[in-house]
């Protein structure tokens, strides 16, 4: 097919033939050559090894012998009719995204596999905000090592989001990074992106806060108001975290701009919002009711407070029942982007 011929001589044709390890780096050294970015860190330690290691022996090829390995390569492909992932780590990378994320936790700890490939490229992926809680607890040195895998521009961005002597003893640890070796490196990314695919993987959707907002939503006044005294006693910052996931009808004034409301009048059953127009009667609620009333079109303001008045003083559990109604309709319109809410405003 060809031969190789020694570093300072004129290719030759006929000879030796090529082994398959030799076209394979032919191959790549094309591809290469072409700008072609091959993903050969994807590759087995060994593989990378060798395929080095063959560059390094190979000097020049003759026209014809590179025609050759080009044909054969180009008809070997053609001949392929599907390719699977390498192993379990690639079935998994090939099903991200499908598998619910408590099975593929399973299942890559089961199997003690992580995402194939680099794992630093899931480091560099993070927003500068996400890095943060991630070298937190790390000492300043593994902190140090993972500001320098980062973009100089993002990295900034993070030393920036640190308290000022923990920035400064981080930035100081930078300089020591050279010292590391290889191996360590490796592991250290190897654990970055584990704790990366932990919280990605989470059973729970929402936060401990949101969680219980989410809960408190459905749940009575009365029940509400006592969860929220106990919460005070226990925890006064979780508290005030819950307060602010919490959305009621009593928040709807703050959280829904008067332009929105004929949108979410159209929406919301009829019956349910004259239900629970008039079950409010005081403070906050009527506030919300006031705010419907007001920026709906006067002719059914009109209807909604006479059917109101007709119905007299509602039970407490019809009126709550309706209000939910309203809030759950409300965080529907949400969730699919057809409602924006504000942002309520933290106290002072």
């Amino acid at each position: 097919m060809g031969s190789l011929a020694p570093l300072g001589q004129a290719p030759q044709r006929g000879g030796l033939k090529l082994t398959r390890r030799q076209k394979a780096a032919i191959i790549v050294h094309l591809l290469l050559s072409q700008g072609v970015d091959l993903p050969l860190r994807d590759l087995p330690d060994d593989l990378q090894e060798v395929l080095t290691q063959v560059l390094g022996s190979m000097r020049h090829i003759d026209r014809d012998t590179l025609d050759s390995v080009v044909a054969e390569f180009v008809a070997e492909v053609e001949e392929l009719g599907l390719t699977f992932p390498a192993g379990l780590a690639g079935a998994l990378n090939a099903l991200d995204g499908r598998l619910s994320p408590h099975t593929s936790a399973r299942l890559r700890k089961e199997a003690g596999v992580m995402q194939a490939g680099d794992p630093w490229d899931r480091v560099r992926g993070l927003e500068p905000g996400d890095v943060v809680p991630l070298i937190e607890q790390e000492s300043a040195e593994v902190a140090a090592i993972v500001l320098s895998k980062l973009e100089v521009g993002k990295a900034a961005q993070v030393l920036g989001k640190l308290p000022g002597d923990r920035a400064r003893r981080i930035t100081y640890a930078i300089s020591q990074t050279t010292a590391v070796s290889p191996e360590a490196l490796d592991r250290i990314g190897l654990s970055m992106a584990a704790q990366i695919e932990a919280q990605r993987a989470s059973v729970f959707d929402k936060g401990p806060a949101e969680m219980v907002g989410a809960i408190l939503n459905h749940s009575t006044s009365a029940t509400r108001d006592d969860m929220l005294m106990g919460l005070d006693e226990t925890d006064s910052d979780f508290a005030d975290q819950v307060r602010r996931a919490i959305f009621t009808f009593a928040n709807i004034p703050a959280r829904i701009a008067a332009r929105d409301i004929p949108k979410v009048v159209r929406n919301i059953d009829q019956i349910a919002l004259t239900t629970a127009i008039a079950a409010a009667t005081d403070g906050a609620e009527k506030a919300a009711a006031e705010h419907f009333l007001s920026n709906m079109s006067g002719r059914l303001a009109d209807q909604i407070r006479e059917e109101a008045g007709e119905m007299g003083k509602v039970k407490a559990k019809d009126g709550e029942a309706a209000m939910n109604e309203i809030v759950t309709t409300i965080r529907t319109m949400e969730a699919a982007g057809d409602l924006l809410l504000l942002a309520e405003e933290d106290e002072d």
